[in-house]
């Protein structure tokens, strides 16, 4: 086989067999390419490994996410326990700001690296090293650039925020080595493997920064604690590098690499800047319109949101490469089998724990500390959301897999529009309620879209008759 070269990239999505939609009624479900690609995914046929294949994956995912959502609960708790609730606001701020910023400037890298990796697999993964090399050098050159930036705006950010100068500086000097953690560890999905990412990401990152973050928070050293949450971001980049040493070939760079990974990788780029910053943007806000107090209640009230969205992150890690393989190849009742599959795993996964929250938050919220319990509107609007939200499915994974980047990133560009907009409305007037009502308008409008657009377009919904395929037995013993 050819070696995955410039001359022989791995296709652009604008490559990908046309899934043009059927005029038959009631359905307008896409023709399908050939007979083979027109077999239902049946857990208990041969095709029934790619489900097995998922619920192992998806499994790997949920463990990194069910412990990384357990990790910054704990977080979160010890902050608000252990500091003024000023304070703790202050170092919620700056972490979001800090998340932000990297999730900017990774230019969504990783997932460029996965598609060509995966792309790359029946030509041995040849031509890869330089694919990397071309990945990583603008991540590293921009993320030195907003360090210098951030270094010299940190007092008015400081200002702004109510956060002290001092931990803006220090989480801005941390930005290239997260930024460049977070493309090599996603990289290695595209060999298939989630134990890098579920090990490196979801088990020792969240857990290492709890740890540290604690010893500061307990014996008052507060000076260094966003350096204490930073740190654990070093051994997640060297070891993640080592793993994708030990299976990369070595080959010289060609010209043309560079162009070849970002013609597909660009508009990802943007759309993974856009929902860096929706999802922190909440927080900030509140930091300048309400204070750090205001955002303090807002982090501790909302951070049971994590488990949904990383739920979801765990299995989308699984289904994405499954998804791009089903619908390059034109093959839609693989991709609606995946879709439904995995929106009633997440439904079956996320509702329980969203209607105990609803109802037990003014008790829950207390374990934050005295004041926290102010936030239990805001849990009932989160929990309602992320109902919803769950019940969309990972309908902007499914979105992209199929090529519309574009509608991808206008959809994201809409729901920030539509949070900031309603966030200035309300913030000053409720606080963190108007923060909750805002996100909620935000991520709705998210899902909602690119529902839309795939039900108009391919005939696709998050629930069917392939969605009994997730409690068929032989799915989940196959994993």
């Amino acid at each position: 086989m050819a070696p995955l070269t410039p001359g022989n990239p791995a296709p652009a999505p604008s490559d990908r067999p046309h899934l043009a939609p059927d005029t038959n009624p009631p359905h307008n479900q896409p023709h399908l390419a050939s007979a083979a690609s027109a077999r239902r995914l049946d857990p208990t046929s041969k095709h029934g490994g790619a489900l097995g294949g998922l619920a192992r994956g998806g499994l790997a995912g949920l463990l990194g996410a069910v412990t990384g959502a357990v990790a910054q609960f704990l977080l979160v708790l010890v902050v608000t326990r252990a500091l003024p609730t000023a304070q703790a606001g202050a170092f919620f701020t700056v972490t979001a700001l800090c998340l932000m910023a990297a999730g900017i400037l990774r230019l969504d890298a990783g997932n460029g690296l996965v598609y060509v990796i995966a792309r790359s697999h029946p030509h041995d993964h040849l031509g890869i090293s330089g694919y990397i090399r071309a990945a990583l050098i603008p991540v590293a050159a921009f993320s030195l650039l907003a360090t210098a930036a951030l270094h010299l705006q940190s007092h008015h950010i400081a200002a702004a925020t109510g956060v002290p100068a001092t931990w803006v500086q220090l989480l801005a000097t941390a930005l290239p080595l997260m930024a460049c953690a977070d493309a090599l560890v996603t990289a290695t999905r595209g060999f298939g493997a989630m134990g890098p990412t579920v090990i490196l990401d979801g088990l020792f990152r969240p857990l290492a920064q709890l740890a540290l973050v604690a010893c500061l928070a307990v014996t008052a050293d507060t000076l260094l604690l966003p350096l204490a949450w930073a740190l654990p971001y070093v051994p997640v980049l060297v070891l993640s590098a080592l793993w994708l040493r030990r299976r990369v070939p070595r080959m010289p760079y060609l010209a043309g690499t560079g162009r070849d990974l970002w013609r597909y990788t660009a508009p990802r780029a943007v759309a993974g800047a856009i929902q860096a910053v929706f999802q922190r943007l909440d927080i900030v806000i509140v930091a300048v319109l309400a204070g750090p107090v205001e955002a303090a209640f807002y982090t501790a009230a909302t951070r049971f949101k994590v488990v949904g969205q990383l739920a979801g992150q765990g299995i989308a890690q699984a289904a994405a490469p499954r998804l791009v393989r089903a619908l390059t190849c034109g093959d839609l009742p693989a991709a609606r089998e995946l879709y439904q599959v995995t929106t009633l795993w997440l439904v079956a996964l996320t509702w329980p724990i969203w209607v105990a929250y609803a109802l037990l938050s003014p008790w829950l919220l207390k374990i934050f500390g005295a004041g926290y319990d102010r936030g239990a509107q805001v849990a009932v609007v989160l929990a309602a959301t992320m109902m919803v939200a769950s019940a969309c499915g990972l309908v902007d994974a499914v979105l992209t897999a199929a090529g519309h980047t574009a509608a991808s990133l206008a959809n994201m560009m809409a729901a920030i529009a539509v949070t900031v907009a309603v966030d200035l409305v309300l913030v000053p007037v409720h606080g963190a309620l108007g923060a909750a009502l805002g996100w909620s308008a935000g991520v709705l409008t998210k899902n909602l879209l690119p529902l839309l657009r795939l039900h108009r377009t391919y005939g696709l919904r998050p629930f069917g008759r392939h969605s009994l395929s997730a409690l068929h037995p032989h799915t989940w013993r196959s994993a």
